[in-house]
């Protein structure tokens, strides 16, 4: 029933010896009504079914019995024999219910490709959960909430320190007249000090990498992730119309679930 449920399928459970004690009331004509019994011939069933046939319910029978009660009273009736039980008295019900659970599934994945569900449907019937969030979070929801660390391109390596520090992203933006030149992360800062003894006088362009990785206020979190992956990075600049709105950090998208 969850399975139904989380895609677009409205769906119940009911017990059958509850429905023949009160639980029929939440029966609508026009509602269909899936059966599933290994045998077909319980006490209930055999009460159940005529019940169901003159509520005008559409009845489908899942039975590993073709000829049982069930089966014939059914309107349509899905296979689900089995040779035989895993249970080794071949008595508790392991093979068949396994059985009834695969055609379970089917059938919710046929109604998927009928009903056209989509994954931005996935996500509406998702929002708190990994699943979801992967489908609909995007960097907008995230940028916000971080710190905007900006150094001009003739900044002192001090002032790019200090900038990088203070807004504990791991790295700077590099923007002069509006427009971004690059990034400085603190990786650049430690090659930096592996290849120079002399800072005093090194600016913010001479270390900056002139072709960062961006993402827009409307890409995916989800992508957001792959593409950081991909470049083994741990922040995107992110950039609205040639605008820098800020940085989305690996943090934020563990902080969410994301991965």
């Amino acid at each position: 029933m969850a399975t139904l449920n989380s895609t677009g399928t409205p769906a119940a459970f009911m017990h059958a010896a509850d429905a023949v004690h009160g639980d029929l009331g939440t029966l609508q004509n026009n509602d269909i009504v899936i059966c599933i019994s290994h045998s077909g011939n319980t006490p209930e069933i055999k009460l159940l079914a005529p019940l169901l046939t003159s509520n005008k319910n559409l009845l489908i029978a899942i039975t590993g019995n073709k000829s049982s009660y069930l089966a014939t009273a059914a309107n349509y009736v899905i296979d689900a024999s089995v040779s035989k039980e895993a249970c080794p008295n071949n008595l508790a019900p392991t093979t068949s219910t396994t059985v009834q659970m695969a055609l379970g599934d089917a059938l919710a994945v046929a109604l998927i490709n009928c009903r056209g569900f989509s994954a931005s449907d996935f996500a509406r019937f998702h929002p708190g959960g990994a699943l979801g969030k992967r489908l609909y979070l995007k960097i907008a929801d995230l940028v916000s909430t971080n710190q905007k660390p900006v150094v001009t391109p003739d900044d002192s390596i001090h002032k790019v320190i200090v900038e990088i520090s203070s807004k504990r992203l791991g790295a700077t933006a590099v923007i002069k007249n509006n427009k971004l030149l690059g990034i400085i992360t603190d990786g650049d800062l430690r090659r930096m000090l592996e290849k120079k003894t002399d800072f005093a006088k090194i600016k913010a362009r001479q270390i900056m990498n002139a072709k960062p990785k961006t993402a827009s206020p409307q890409m995916l979190a989800s992508e957001a992730f792959q593409l950081m992956k991909e470049n083994n990075i741990t922040q995107l600049i992110v950039m609205d119309n040639k605008q820098f709105v800020g940085f989305v950090h690996l943090h934020d998208l563990l902080r969410e679930g994301i991965l």
